[in-house]
């Protein structure tokens, strides 16, 4: 079985002693062509490993923003398979970064967990988050991630407590890290504890750890690049999407469009 994607990125990163850039975005958001044209910018601005949300009408851990773009995206009845179907998309687009699939449990389980897990082999997905399944109850899918060679990586948070060791023993590819209490969204500081946080979840696991939640500047992610090995930027950017959407939605100004997404990003990797 060849490496997973995710590995051989972080091996790479440490080889350089650099810092993953992990940005997130909504499928569908305005629409899957588009999706995938955004896909490109992100490589091109640094990205080193891309998540794909699948766009969900009842997300717990998702603040305004990512909700909004996934109201606009189930309007054009974006599926999880759809999203899936992406990433093959946006390898005959030249992309080729690995890309973690971001879903609630529950569309997995209306396509069937057999079904997508052939889905996201066949369309080169490396990776898998699940935010409302407990590690109690993960076991099915966990075992169908390890024989299909894709890391379900789990979340963290500062509120986890003794639950740390259990979740990181259990981890492939990366943990992620929660950097602050509550739902997905631009914040302007973290968790007051946030380093001690970081410590205790390195302590109990030899993956790399990416943090998450509420990075929205440079300067954020240069102060997590120095605790963490990853970076995860997801309300920032789908905020970005959605002020330049006017200029994304006229074919004569699209690219310019694409142009300020990028310059956006660029600015996160560290």
């Amino acid at each position: 079985m060849s490496e997973n994607r995710i590995d051989q990125a972080f091996e790479r990163l440490r080889a350089e002693n650099g810092t993953a850039l992990i940005p997130f975005l909504t499928v569908g958001d305005p629409d899957v062509d588009t999706t995938v044209e955004i896909l490109q910018e992100l490589q091109k601005a640094g990205a080193d490993m891309i998540e794909l949300g699948v766009p969900y009408s009842d997300p717990l851990a998702d603040g305004p923003v990512i909700q909004r773009a996934s109201l606009r995206a189930l309007q054009h009845r974006i599926h999880v398979v759809d999203c899936i179907g992406v990433a093959s998309k946006a390898r005959q687009a030249g992309v080729s970064l690995p890309f973690i699939l971001f879903t609630y449990y529950n569309p997995l389980l209306q396509v069937g967990l057999e079904r997508v897990f052939d889905l996201l082999v066949e369309n080169d997905i490396s990776g898998l988050i699940i935010p409302d399944l407990p590690i109690e109850e993960d076991a099915p899918v966990r075992e169908l991630a390890q024989r299909h060679n894709i890391h379900l990586i789990p979340l963290v948070a500062p509120t986890s407590n003794t639950r740390i060791s259990k979740i990181a023993s259990q981890a492939a590819g990366f943990v992620y890290c929660v950097s602050s209490l509550g739902v997905t969204g631009v914040r302007s500081q973290f968790y007051e504890g946030i380093q001690e946080f970081i410590a205790s979840v390195k302590a109990a696991t030899h993956l790399p750890v990416g943090i998450g939640f509420g990075i929205s500047s440079r300067e954020q992610a240069q102060q997590m690049s120095e605790i963490g090995d990853g970076v995860i930027v997801g309300s920032a950017i789908v905020r970005q999407i959605e002020e330049v959407l006017p200029l994304l939605e006229n074919p004569q100004t699209k690219q310019e469009g694409l142009r300020q997404i990028y310059e956006f990003v660029k600015q996160f990797k560290v």
